[in-house]
């Protein structure tokens, strides 16, 4: 029986996580991290009866000591605390369904105790790709994608020689705003940023595929996680998300994976990876899609993705920069202090003037992030 730490668990991908491991009935839980949603971690623990729980703050830990005191579940908090349950002899896979780059110490700390990574932290590669994915291959440890792009692309590539890979196929639904030119965006609220046409995520993230900054963090991703330049990247806009994205390979031939828009079949696959066990959904029909679109990304409009994919070209501390301006952004604009618009503004002004470090340290991207947030925050 395969036992699981969730870093993030009461996110989008934390719960859908929970939900295929009672669905499946033959996976353990053996820790649970939340930042400060003590209710919600509560009934999980109640219902998962994991040995560890860990809480972002003393104040979130204390409350749920409290509220679980009749169990006997260790309650830590803190980063220190995230690290400690990790590190812990006892379970198998750490799943990252954490947002942001909190996830790069517990990745880093997981890999070098030998733990399976299922990874739904994008942040962890674009920043941290050149320390991480050398890590895993040194210790020998998989790194298992979660998003459904990356793990179609995973899965494209099952029994392929990945020396033959001509490009990668990164698929896109162009979000709430596909076709919308930069004038239709001036008077753009959060409230209509937050209407994703297919998939349900967690906020910040459905923001982001609004901007298309979501697909140019996969982008740089990807990179990574398949070891290809940037510019063997290619994104294609595909609004029916049916196709969840693909390989080409130098004799032509494009393989890709399909399925209906349902996070729980990625995490599915990471979690038995390399089995395939049933799963109780909904099927893709190819009578109900009737037929699947393409188009080329409109990167004038939505210059998150040109953004991005700059940022991965000049690598080193770039790719922090833009994320960490990315991150700080999204908050302003859903807290209504810049427009949606601005969210690009911002983050080329960070970029431009960032002086780049080349090979940065976990030291160096973790201060290039406090560096950006400080800058913003004086500016608001």
């Amino acid at each position: 029986m395969r036992k699981l730490v969730v870093l993030g668990s009461t996110g989008s991908i934390g719960t859908q996580t929970l939900e295929v491991v009672t669905e499946q009935g033959d996976l353990e839980v053996f820790g649970l991290v939340a930042g400060s949603r003590v209710e919600l971690l509560e009934k999980q623990i109640r219902q998962y009866k994991p040995k560890f729980a860990c809480m972002w703050t003393k104040e979130a830990a204390d409350d749920l000591k409290a509220r679980i005191g009749d169990m006997d579940v260790t309650v830590l908090h803190g980063m220190d605390g995230i690290i400690e349950l990790v590190t812990k002899e006892g379970y198998d896979v750490l799943v990252t369904a954490i947002v942001g780059m909190i996830g790069i110490r517990p990745t880093i700390a997981a890999i070098n105790c030998g733990k399976t990574i299922a990874l739904a932290n994008k942040e962890t590669l674009v920043t941290a790709g050149h320390i991480i994915m050398p890590l895993a291959k040194e210790k020998n440890v998989p790194i298992l994608p979660v998003d459904s792009e990356h793990s179609a692309i995973f899965q494209s590539l099952n029994g392929e020689p990945k020396d033959r890979i001509k490009k990668i196929i990164l698929t896109c639904s162009g979000g709430p705003f596909r076709g919308k030119k930069t004038e239709d965006l001036v008077n753009i609220g959060p409230a209509d940023a937050l209407k994703h046409p297919n998939w349900d995520m967690g906020r910040k993230i459905t923001i982001d595929s609004a901007s298309l900054v979501n697909k140019g963090l996969e982008v740089m991703e990807a990179r990574w996680l398949f070891d290809v330049d940037i510019d063997h990247v290619q994104v294609v806009v595909h609004p029916q998300s049916i196709l969840h994205s693909g390989v080409e390979f130098v004799d032509g031939a494009l393989i890709g994976q399909m399925g209906v828009p349902d996070m729980k079949l990625p995490i599915l696959y990471a979690l038995y990876y390399p089995d395939r066990r049933p799963m109780n959904a909904k099927k893709l029909d190819l009578f109900e899609v009737g037929q699947m679109t393409f188009e080329k990304p409109d990167t004038d409009t939505f210059r998150g993705l040109a953004l991005a994919t700059k940022a991965g070209k000049v690598g080193g501390s770039l790719p922090t920069v833009f994320n960490a301006a990315n991150e700080r952004a999204v908050k302003l604009f859903l807290e209504e202090k810049i427009s949606f618009l601005g969210i690009y503004e911002l983050i080329e002004e960070c970029m431009d003037k960032h002086s780049l470090i080349a090979n940065p340290s976990l030291d160096d991207i973790l201060e290039t992030e406090a560096a950006v947030y400080r800058y913003i925050d004086s500016k608001f």
